[in-house]
């Protein structure tokens, strides 16, 4: 399908504050700041509070934070402002009772007083007839005027012909009116549902195009309606393709924090992806990759490059998977690339985070060291977090390799530590020959040595390079860390 624009393109990202930023809401926002950012068009947020009952505290921040953390900028709402405000929807009540007004007043919309207890009968009825749950239009035709009590506001869709939605990605939907329901535009309480809201307000602030999740494709007749209604012209709109779970088994879980799915953990939360270690630019990429093809068969590229590319007409219809495991490789590709500067000042909140005083200098010395062998900023604590302890633990058995005795270990140990202080030159280069020599002395095999001298310096079997490890612990802390090793096997029964 084109995607084909006329005038100035004004998009929009409209999340509810009734939890943490999921990601699956997040690449909504994506690919509506990409489309804005290609057609050098303005990407707008506005938070749609009018869900009282679902509020959840603390949300509105953590939406705005994930997204600046992302990078993805706005160029009008919250904190910003604009011409088109306020973008806040609970602060924008009048216009929703003016125009739901107008609606009643022209026909296309009337008051009903049915009581929630009746509706919930009337659906049960229609379940055990076999028939689809849904109001019965009971107050259609009573023309029941403002003062007639507790009611809410209902769209008069019509019950004849049919309703066609176009759809920028999948085309001409079309639906049968016969099926539609007249859903509640005005609720009890005065405020708006998300039908009426959203129309409103995309008309108020003239927005162009609507990209939304696809689960809104059943309500999009409704919005049709109501834009024909108002005698307003329709944005043009996108449905953008769900999100499937890793297995590809189900829609991706919106509970409110990292679920185990076939034994993994699966996060849904972008504060999740943020505290799991991953880079934003990374996370950028992976989920410009669901959904969208970038072209020339390429999976990683920089936000300028898919801002120059993307298109919605290559945006793929069908659902998803959430390849965990393709993420896990792009960040390390993207951490790869950092400078070691860079590399230090991501891992530093990390390091804090765990307790370690880790300095920027000291960070910075190691980042060459773990760049290579990590793929979450979180991973490099467990790799390289013995660098900034005064003190590591670990069974002092460890020390003693495949095939050597605690007395040959110890042996080890103390012939290591005498050639440790007696290196004139530190650096790796110079330690590899002279403990390759040592190994070939004690007649041991070179990963036996080595893998004793790891547990000792490192207090672990999985660590950065043995000789660039104690280049950067320097002489003092490496024979400290040996000689304690000795004096742990020596007092070993």
């Amino acid at each position: 399908m084109s995607q084909s624009t006329t005038g100035n393109v004004r998009v929009r990202y409209a999340p509810s504050p009734t939890g943490y930023l999921h990601i699956g809401g997040a690449r909504t926002a994506l690919f509506n700041w990409l489309f804005a950012r290609h057609h050098g068009g303005a990407f707008i947020l506005r938070i749609e509070d009018t869900d009282r009952s679902r509020y959840v505290e603390g949300a509105e921040d953590d939406i705005k934070s994930s997204l600046r953390w992302l990078g993805l900028d706005w160029d009008e709402g919250p904190d910003v402002g604009g011409p088109y405000g306020p973008y806040h929807q609970s602060h924008r009540a009048d216009l929703y009772h003016e125009w739901a007004e107008r609606l009643v007043a022209g026909g296309y919309a009337y008051r009903c007083t049915c009581a929630a207890e009746r509706l919930d009968e009337v659906r049960e009825e229609q379940r055990e007839r076999g028939g689809k749950p849904g109001y019965d239009r009971r107050c259609r035709d009573l023309n029941l005027g403002s003062d007639v009590g507790p009611h809410v506001v209902r769209f008069k869709m019509p019950v004849e012909g049919e309703t066609t939605v176009h759809d920028l990605i999948r085309g001409e939907i079309v639906f049968q009116n016969a099926n539609l329901e007249d859903l509640v535009l005005l609720k009890s309480d005065g405020l708006p549902t998300y039908h009426l809201a959203n129309v409103v307000d995309d008309h108020f602030m003239a927005i162009s195009h609507i990209m939304r999740a696809d689960e809104w494709i059943p309500t999009a007749p409704l919005h049709v309606q109501l834009y024909r209604a108002f005698g307003w012209e329709m944005p043009r709109i996108a449905h953008l393709p769900l999100i499937l779970n890793p297995s590809g088994k189900g829609k991706l879980s919106k509970r409110n924090t990292a679920f185990q799915e076939e034994g993994r953990e699966v996060l849904v939360q972008v504060r999740e992806f943020q505290a799991a270690g991953y880079l934003p630019d990374a996370v950028v990429n992976f989920l410009t990759n669901i959904g969208w093809a970038f072209g020339d068969d390429r999976e990683v590229f920089g936000r300028e490059e898919a801002i120059a590319r993307f298109d919605l007409a290559s945006v793929n219809p069908a659902p998803g998977r959430m390849p965990y495991e393709k993420l896990e490789w792009l960040n390390g590709v993207y951490i790869r690339n950092l400078s070691d500067a860079d590399l230090a000042q991501q891992m530093e909140p990390f390091f804090r985070q765990a307790g370690l005083d880790a300095s920027e200098a000291g960070l910075r010395s190691i980042a060459p060291l773990v760049k290579e062998r990590i793929k979450t900023l979180h991973e490099a604590v467990a790799m390289a977090g013995f660098f900034f302890r005064d003190a590591i633990l670990y069974d002092p058995s460890a020390l003693i390799q495949k095939k050597m005795t605690r007395e040959s270990t110890l042996m080890a140990l103390r012939r290591s530590y005498q050639a440790l202080g007696e290196l004139d030159d530190f650096s790796p280069e110079a330690q590899e020959p002279v403990f390759r020599a040592l190994a070939e002395t004690l007649d041991l095999k070179a990963g036996q040595l080595f893998g004793t001298l790891r547990i000792a310096v490192t207090g672990q079997a999985v660590a950065p390079p043995l000789f660039e490890t104690m280049a950067v612990l320097g002489r003092a802390m490496s024979l400290a860390r040996v000689a304690e090793a000795i004096a742990l096997l020596e007092a070993a029964s």
